[in-house]
């Protein structure tokens, strides 16, 4: 269970670090500036720490959890609980901290985001811990 949760800690920042930069300095870069998103430039390593850490508490979590379904269900209904948890806590945080201007396509933009994000991570979560039974899901 230790090498899936290893395996399920590093696919997280490999699945999100690039999206993050292509989807918010790439793609969006001139939208989120005219949000406020950024104040001066972004520190990436930073960023990229910030990933490594939630993926590493994302791993350690998941086979802890029992939500009732296995296999890919299971991943989605964590991988979708979770990516609320972090847009309750990202997107609306930042609307209720700050004057986001065009407040209503930040919120949108950043729930297409992170419901890519969160998506993908469930697909990586069902590919990692495929086969893991009930019975092998408790923590290590």
């Amino acid at each position: 269970m230790l090498k899936k949760q290893i395996l399920a800690a590093v696919a997280y920042p490999l699945i999100v670090f690039p999206l993050a930069i292509v989807w918010h300095l790439l793609l969006f870069k001139d939208r989120y500036m005219s949000f406020g998103y950024f104040d001066g430039e972004p520190n990436i390593a930073v960023g990229l720490a910030s990933m490594v850490v939630q993926g590493a508490v994302l791993a350690a979590i998941y086979p802890m959890f029992q939500l009732g379904s296995e296999g890919f269900a299971r991943a989605i209904k964590f991988a979708g609980l979770l990516g609320l948890f972090f847009w309750t806590s990202h997107v609306l945080a930042l609307v209720a901290k700050q004057n986001v201007q065009h407040a209503g396509t930040y919120i949108l933009m950043e729930t297409i985001y992170l419901g890519l994000q969160f998506g993908l991570f469930a697909l990586a979560l069902g590919v990692i811990f495929h086969g893991a039974g009930r019975a092998s899901i408790a923590p290590t």
